[in-house]
């Protein structure tokens, strides 16, 4: 019966070849620290181990063996200081280590931060209460099942004392994943604690607050409820054995676009290839090589279900700049103007739009991007877990 199949018979067997591993590679590691007859005596132990377990001792003859290889290592090996640290530091590293490969070859966590692939993928959005005082927010165990499980997050600052809004911190991180900001009314500060994306400033400015501001003692400063975007995992591998796909949501990086921030991540549904002929007929289908994409295409299903006219976050199509324009949207679409213009979309080139045809920057005022730049498709939706309000669970594969 050879090694491996006594390793897999016998539990003994097993014990004995793991220890005698691991003796050996402590020796190798303090090799230049042991004296030349305590690494001999260390092997000539785990070899007369080896050697039992290829002449098929019996159990209580492997045992009396592996004794000796434990009080032979007892004898000549130094113990590490402060071991149980160095197993729990190994183990973290390890881990560690597992985490990013896995991050960066096979799944990346993402989050949805804006709207425009909505309502196939939400972003942040919020809605402020201040000028209603007969809303109640939950707290206790609702406050929490709403945070933790549907992403929804309540704020609540009541003024103490008459002041004006004097200034607004930016976020600070305290500990790893938690964060805070503060500002000042009056002589008073106020701590957000896991504060949204753009509380104050920024393209957004949740809070809606302005310096000066002033507000009475027992006033809301901030009654603000934040619904988080969905947060999904990037399939980084397929694309190594493949191309994407038309109908594909796609996660890009926008270094070299222009007139796009660098070196962010953008989320779009890809809909045309390198060589292809791109128009946006005024019926917000798009031809792609003369071909008029519908509902029957794969992965447009909900995409061109058109059940009135255009408008956000709904499925609208694709509409052009004339169709914008004629929506109050104008400045979406510079590049395709109307049905009749035609874009190229150069060799090893996409092409991607957003869902929310009405509020989405995308392709129709940028063009095209270097197929380089994909990182991968969009996989699984991990979070949030359950319905936000009117949003419906979009938890696991669902999304197309």
């Amino acid at each position: 019966m050879s090694i491996l199949l006594q390793w897999f018979l016998s539990s003994t067997v097993r014990h004995a070849l793991d220890l005698r591993k691991h003796v050996l590679n402590l020796a190798a590691a303090q090799r230049d620290l042991l004296p030349t007859e305590g690494i001999s005596a260390i092997e000539a132990a785990c070899a007369k181990l080896r050697t039992a377990v290829g002449a098929k001792a019996d159990k209580k003859a492997l045992l009396a063996e592996m004794t000796a290889v434990e009080t032979v290592a007892n004898q000549w090996l130094k113990p590490h200081p402060h071991a149980s640290w160095r197993e729990n530091v190994e183990v973290v590293l390890v881990a560690i280590g597992v985490a990013m490969a896995i991050r960066t070859f096979f799944l990346q966590p993402f989050k949805i931060p804006t709207g425009s692939m909505q309502p196939t993928l939400y972003g942040i959005t919020h809605e402020s209460f201040s000028e209603k005082p007969e809303v109640k927010f939950p707290s206790g165990i609702a406050a929490f099942v709403d945070s933790w499980f549907r992403g929804t997050t309540y704020y609540h600052v009541v003024c103490e004392e008459d002041g004006e809004l004097r200034r607004a911190d930016p976020p600070k991180t305290v500990f790893p994943l938690v964060k805070k900001q503060s500002f000042q009314v009056g002589e008073r500060t106020y701590t957000v604690w896991f504060p949204p994306d753009q509380l104050f400033g920024g393209s957004v400015h949740r809070s809606g607050l302005y310096p000066g501001q002033r507000f009475r003692k027992g006033e809301d400063i901030l009654k603000l409820k934040v619904i988080s975007g969905d947060h999904l995992f990037v399939d980084r591998l397929a694309y190594n054995f493949r191309r994407p796909e038309r109908g594909e949501i796609i996660v890009f990086e926008t270094k070299g676009i222009r007139s796009l921030p660098q070196d962010q991540f953008y989320i779009k549904r890809m809909v045309a290839l390198g060589d292809e002929r791109v128009r946006i007929g005024d019926d917000r289908h798009l031809r792609i090589n003369g071909q008029r994409l519908d509902a029957s295409a794969p992965r447009f299903e909900n995409v061109y279900h058109l059940t009135g006219p255009p408008s956000d976050s709904k499925f609208s199509g694709h509409v052009n700049e004339l169709v914008a324009g004629l929506n109050a949207k104008s400045g979406l679409a510079p590049l395709f103007s109307d049905g009749r213009q035609e874009f190229h979309v150069r060799p090893n080139h996409y092409i991607v739009m957003g869902d929310n045809t009405m509020n989405s920057l995308d392709s129709r005022a940028w063009g095209d991007f270097a197929e380089g730049n994909v990182i991968g498709k969009s996989a699984f939706v991990y979070w949030p877990f359950l319905n936000q309000g009117d949003r419906a669970g979009r938890f696991g594969w669902s999304h197309r």
